[in-house]
């Protein structure tokens, strides 16, 4: 009897072709997977298609909020792996509808058709947190573990990477702004992590190499203030700025505003309200081996690759950022 090999595997990726998705397509592609792409817009995923060889790579219609479409993306597959999620509410998008509900849809379609699950929710999910987004994904991991107990769950601080919303928004605002805000008197502590890995760690799970059932948390080798992050930004793309604290109770009040605004002027009263939680890998992850230590990922520091892609947003000159 011939082993199945890895291109006789089918990997459904819901959300496949954003920010995160378009680097786990990558990683599965070089592992020679047979990959689904399933996404609201098919006809906007072909840039996905260089990342494999021919007929690897093909996508197909699915809404989460769709139940029959999310079914539909499943069948045949061999893995499912969840990628979708939001960071602001807008029309039909809703946190509830889009993680929680799709999520469990995805769930739901793994536990019919016997197919493993992989599902990226985030570090800060908390059904008592005052931020919609933090319970919906807290909701959703719950929602997964009880249709698919199974499933592998991966939590990421924020991610970096080319294309990023986190180092280019801030970024942009520097070069628009004389001042960047730091919410809380930036203090918030992150754990940065390279999207890249992130990837692999969901590659790896894909593969059935990780403890079924489990929740991994995901950070970077660098633990730093936001305060430290947006200085970073400014020492990196060579511009001079102040950064000026601003009380939680303010940056919520301009939040109703800004909520409205374009790129990269966007806040939420939401965003404001998770940023007084530190997001860092939790010392019981770290206890129990579900990082990346316990993946056998070493992952990269922002040094290594932040400013590989910060460079458009340089100005000629040295200095040093005045701190308000």
């Amino acid at each position: 009897m011939t082993a199945r090999t890895n291109f006789d595997t089918l990997v459904t990726v819901y959300g496949g072709s954003g920010f995160l998705g378009r680097h786990v397509v990558r990683a599965l592609a070089k592992r020679d997977y047979r990959i689904r792409v399933a996404v609201r817009r098919p006809d906007l995923a072909f840039h996905l298609q260089p990342l494999g060889r021919v007929g690897q790579i093909h996508a197909v219609q699915a809404n989460l909020r769709d139940a029959a479409s999310v079914e539909a993306a499943a069948r045949g597959a061999h893995v499912l792996i969840n990628l979708v999620g939001l960071l602001k509410e807008s029309g039909r998008q809703r946190f509830d509808s889009i993680h929680s509900f799709g999520a469990e849809q995805v769930a739901l379609a793994a536990s019919a058709h016997g197919a493993r699950m992989v599902h990226v929710s985030a570090i800060g999910a908390d059904e008592q947190s005052p931020a919609a987004y933090a319970r919906s994904k807290a909701v959703a991991e719950r929602l997964v573990l009880a249709a698919q107990p199974q499933a592998v769950i991966m939590r990421p601080s924020i991610l970096f990477g080319p294309e990023d919303d986190f180092f280019n928004r801030f970024a942009s605002l520097a070069r628009l702004s004389p001042v960047l805000p730091l919410i809380g008197g930036g203090a918030t502590r992150f754990q940065p992590v390279f999207v890249g890995d992130v990837a692999q760690a969901i590659a790896e799970a894909a593969d059935g190499k990780l403890r079924a059932g489990t929740t991994y948390e995901l950070g970077g080798p660098d633990v730093r203030t936001f305060k430290e992050l947006m200085a970073y930004i400014l020492v990196t793309i060579e511009r001079r700025r102040l950064l000026v604290p601003l009380p939680f109770f303010a940056a919520k009040f301009k939040a109703m505003f800004l909520q409205f605004a374009p790129s990269p002027l966007t806040l939420t009263p939401g965003q404001v309200e998770m940023l007084r939680t530190d997001n860092v890998v939790s010392d019981a992850a770290k206890a129990d081996k579900r990082t990346f230590a316990g993946i056998g990922i070493e992952p990269e520091p922002i040094e290594a690759i932040v400013p590989s892609y910060l460079w458009r947003f340089r100005k000629a000159g040295q200095f040093r950022s005045r701190i308000a």
